[in-house]
């Protein structure tokens, strides 16, 4: 996959470099030359601009990029104007960074596709969740085995855990399911809601565009994502 990433502070770089390890193709920026040459070797591309400039930012070849991340942290002002300078441009998923619960506010206004809280989850992290499909979120446990949580398609959608029977078949357990709703923030946005629906059982039934959390082996996981 093709990514952008904009701002090269210490979450940007270490999901820039961690997502070219994985085979991706990354183009990092920063208006801060230093950081361009430190990550120029680590990173497939690296350019310096002003990204609140947005003829500049048209130059970017965004339209051959499936994901472009806003990791500005340092200047809540530039993040917001960057986003807003993408979101003009149409790119196709944009995934910004919050520093505080105004910020993000601000942000879901904007129509960012989601947002990352560096503080909270890790770069590597982050580069499994994007480049594994269908994977809402993961935590690994050890080198081993993940819990991850996974929407569920139109393979799964109206049976039961029973019925389909994860642990014999995937060798796989589901904890829990996530109802998906979506509401309006303080500025009219939608943003969406993750309702935990309590211990998945026999009976559970999985419905389209939910998400269920399940806990295994990391290759069992690989299997059942690429089927």
């Amino acid at each position: 996959m093709k990514y952008i990433i904009i701002g090269l502070g210490n979450f940007g770089a270490s999901l820039a470099q961690k997502l070219t390890e994985q085979g991706n193709e990354v183009i990092g920026v920063d208006k801060n030359m230093a950081r361009v040459d430190a990550n120029k070797d680590k990173v497939s591309h690296t350019i310096c601009l002003d990204s609140t400039d947005q003829y500049l930012v048209a130059g970017l070849p965004l339209g051959n990029t499936d994901i472009v991340i806003v990791a500005i942290g340092e200047d809540q002002g530039a993040n917001i104007m960057t986003t807003a300078v993408l979101k003009n441009l149409n790119v196709k998923r944009l995934i910004s960074r919050a520093i505080t619960p105004l910020h993000e506010n601000v942000l879901q206004a904007i129509g960012v596709d989601e947002i990352v809280h560096p503080e909270e989850e890790t770069a590597e992290r982050w580069a499994k969740k994007l480049c594994i499909k269908g994977v809402v979120d993961s935590y690994e446990i050890n080198g081993r085995y993940s819990i991850v949580e996974i929407t569920i398609s139109d393979r799964f959608a109206n049976k039961t855990l029973g019925e389909i029977g994860f642990r014999t078949n995937y060798n796989l357990v589901v904890l829990t399911t996530l109802k998906v709703r979506e509401e309006r923030n303080f500025f009219g946005a939608q943003r969406k809601i993750h309702e935990v629906q309590g211990i998945a059982s026999y009976d559970t039934v999985l419905h389209k565009g939910d998400i269920m959390v399940i806990y295994g082996d990391n290759k069992d996981i690989k299997r059942i994502l690429s089927e």
